[in-house]
């Protein structure tokens, strides 16, 4: 038999835990899918498209977005490239503390000159980052991305399979999510919110 005496206890530990949970912050959920400690993707040595050697250090107090493709994609490329830059438009002041990557898939056609002119039309402040035919298959192979040559109709026609996803670090250069192909560029910017936050 529950007396009053212990009615009132348990009322008095129930609007206590009640005002604890409303007081306690739970953590907020990423958008991406959450690869925080993956032992893929974890960095890279490369040369940019002004020919400096860059290695994700060189951004630390940075979130980096890095992007596997190549500049004659028809659809795919323009639309995750044009998606980084509208998420770093909408992280407003905080935009400057992001770093947008794009590394080629096709160094048979994307001299440096072709990608500094493809990246910095998304955004000035975008990087293009170049590896050697034999350097990018154990770059892609150290990211887990997918990436193939499709012959075309005549030598220089050919286009490129490729994985379509985006990788994200945090400030300490640390991998932490991935961003699937479409997922909007107000999912990317609330996920790098958090990362800035962080």
């Amino acid at each position: 038999m529950v007396t009053t005496f212990s009615r009132r206890r348990l009322l008095v530990a129930a609007a206590g835990a009640v005002a604890l949970s409303a007081c306690s912050d739970s953590p907020q959920a990423f958008k991406a899918i959450d690869i925080t400690g993956a032992d893929y993707a974890t960095g890279f040595s490369l040369t940019d498209h002004n020919g400096q050697k860059r290695t994700l250090d060189d951004f630390k107090g940075k979130a980096v977005v890095i992007f596997f493709g190549f500049t004659q994609c028809p659809d795919v490329c323009p639309t995750s490239m044009t998606e980084m830059a509208e998420a770093k438009r909408l992280l407003g002041p905080d935009g400057e503390r992001f770093q947008g990557l794009f590394l080629s898939v096709d160094p048979e056609r994307d001299t440096p000159e072709v990608m500094k002119q493809y990246v910095t039309n998304f955004d000035p402040s975008f990087l293009a980052l170049y590896a050697a035919p034999g350097e990018l298959e154990a770059v892609a192979k150290s990211f887990k991305v997918y990436y193939k040559k499709v012959e075309g109709k005549t030598p220089t026609s050919y286009t490129m399979d490729h994985s379509a996803g985006s990788y994200v670090y945090d400030p300490q250069g640390r991998i932490r999510l991935y961003h699937r192909y479409g997922s909007g560029a107000q999912s990317l910017a609330d996920d790098l919110k958090l990362l800035l936050q962080g």
